[in-house]
C-alpha cells in the first residue's frame, strides 16, 4: 500500500539503515572526536535534567480521535510573520565545525530546502553573513533568526545585532537562563576548553579591531537590558529559556513577541524541569498573548505532537541536527528534517488532526508515573 512509505532511511558505514534519531547519534557519536562528542552529547552536573527532557516524553499519553475523513495533512504553520512549512525549527548549537568542515553553511542549505528556521547562535563557527549567504540547491536562503547572549559591553552588543540586522535575521532569540556557565562536568573533565586551532565564534569578531571576543556571560543581566534591547531594534525578541510562569507574564508586559520553553539542553542548571513538563503553565501564563515555543528532548514526530497540543506554536531541535550534520553533512541534516516531517505527518493521521491547530489539549493525558 502507498501508504506504508516511511521516511527516507539515512545509510550509515554500519550494517543497516538509520531508523531513528537513536540509531542517528550511535552513527554520529562513532564519527566525531571523543571529546567533540561529550560537548555536544552532554548536559551539566549529572546530566538529570539532560535525562529528563527525553524522559518525560514518555509521561504524556495520546488520545486519538477517529472517523475525522480529514485526508491530507497540512504542516504549514505561520510564526511571527512567517509561514514554515513545517512547525520545527533548528535551534540554536555553537561550534557546528567540529561536527563537518562544512558547519554551520551546511545546515542553513538544508533548513533551506526543508522550509522552516534555522536560529544561528552567537557562538557559531561561521559568521552570520557566511550562513545567510549560504543557498540550497535551488537558490533558496534559509530563514535565520539570531541567537544572543547579551554581552556586558552594550556598544558591541549593538554591532552584533546589527550584524544580524543587516545578514536578514528575521528574529532576535535572548538566552535568558546564563548569567553563568553551566558546569559541564564531561568538558571540565576532558579538559575540552577552547575550541582547535583554525576555529572560532566569528559572530564575536570586533569589528573595530579584527579581534575575537570571549562570549561573557553577564549575571547583571535583567529585565532592564531586555528594555533595552527592546528599544533599539525592530526585530521580533523571543526569550530563550523561561520556564516559570511568572517569567513568562513578565516577558509579555516587558514586550517580547515570543517566549522558548527551555532549560538550555540540560546543559545550564541541573534539576531544572523538563522543558515539557514546564509548557502547560507557562503557556497559561502566557494566555495566548504571545507564542510559546520550545525546545528540549524532541526525537519523535510524537514528541511534536505532544507539545503542539501541549500549547506550543512550534518545536526547536538541536541535538539531533548535530548528529545528521556529523553523519552526512547538509544531507543528513536534510533528512533529520525530513524524518521529522514525515513522522508528525503520520502521528497527526493517527490522532485525527490535518493541521497544528488540530492539536489541543483534550488530545493528550498523563501516563503513568515515570
Amino acid at each position: 500500500m502507498a501508504d506504508q512509505v516511511g521516511p527516507r532511511h539515512i545509510p550509515t558505514a554500519g550494517a543497516g539503515p538509520l531508523v531513528d534519531l537513536h540509531d542517528l547519534a550511535i552513527e554520529a557519536e562513532r564519527r566525531l572526536d571523543p571529546d567533540h562528542w561529550d560537548f555536544f552529547a552532554g548536559g551539566a552536573g549529572d546530566e538529570r535534567t539532560l535525562r529528563a527532557n527525553e524522559a518525560a516524553f514518555d509521561g504524556y499519553r495520546i488520545l486519538p480521535r477517529v472517523l475525522r475523513g480529514g485526508g491530507a495533512r497540512d504542516l504549514r504553520t505561520g510564526l511571527l510573520g512567517d509561514e514554515l512549512a513545517l512547525p520545527v525549527l533548528v535551534a540554536p548549537t555553537a561550534f557546528h565545525r567540529l561536527a563537518h568542515p562544512d558547519g554551520e553553511v551546511a545546515c542553513a542549505r538544508a533548513v533551506a530546502a526543508a522550509g522552516t528556521v534555522m536560529v544561528v547562535s552567537m557562538a557559531a563557527t561561521t559568521s552570520i553573513e557566511a550562513v545567510a549567504a549560504a543557498t540550497d540547491e535551488d537558490g533558496r536562503r534559509a530563514r535565520l533568526w539570531f541567537q544572543l547572549y547579551p554581552q556586558p559591553d552594550l556598544g558591541f552588543t549593538e554591532s552584533v545585532v546589527r550584524r544580524a540586522e543587516a545578514a536578514g535575521c528575521r528574529a532576535l532569540v535572548v538566552s535568558v537562563d546564563s548569567p553563568v556557565f553551566g558546569w559541564r562536568w564531561r568538558d571540565l573533565r576532558n579538559g575540552f576548553l577552547d575550541l582547535p586551532p583554525g576555529l572560532c565564534c566569528e559572530n564575536m569578531r570586533d569589528p573595530a579591531t579584527g579581534r575575537v571576543r570571549d562570549i561573557v556571560m553577564d549575571a547583571r543581566l535583567d529585565w532592564h537590558r531586555i528594555d533595552w534591547l527592546r528599544g533599539i531594534t525592530r526585530l521580533p525578541v523571543v526569550l530563550k529559556g523561561i520556564l516559570h510562569p511568572a517569567d513568562a507574564r513578565l516577558a509579555v508586559e516587558h514586550g517580547a513577541d515570543a517566549v522558548l520553553v527551555s532549560n538550555h539542553g540540560g546543559r545550564q542548571l541541573d534539576g531544572a524541569p523538563a522543558s515539557i513538563d514546564a509548557l502547560p503553565a507557562v503557556v497559561d501564563a502566557v494566555r495566548g498573548r504571545i507564542p510559546v515555543l520550545l525546545d528540549g528532548g524532541v526525537r519523535r514526530g510524537t514528541d511534536v505532537l505532544t507539545a503542539l497540543a501541549l500549547g506550543a506554536a512550534a518545536v526547536g531541535v538541536g541535538r539531533p541536527v548535530v548528529w545528521g550534520l556529523a553523519t552526512r553533512g547538509e544531507t543528513g541534516v536534510r533528512q533529520v528534517l525530513e524524518w521529522l516531517r514525515a513522522d508528525l505527518d503520520r502521528a497527526m493521521t493517527l490522532t485525527g488532526a490535518v493541521r497544528p491547530a488540530d492539536l489541543t489539549p483534550d488530545l493528550v493525558r498523563p501516563g503513568p508515573p515515570r
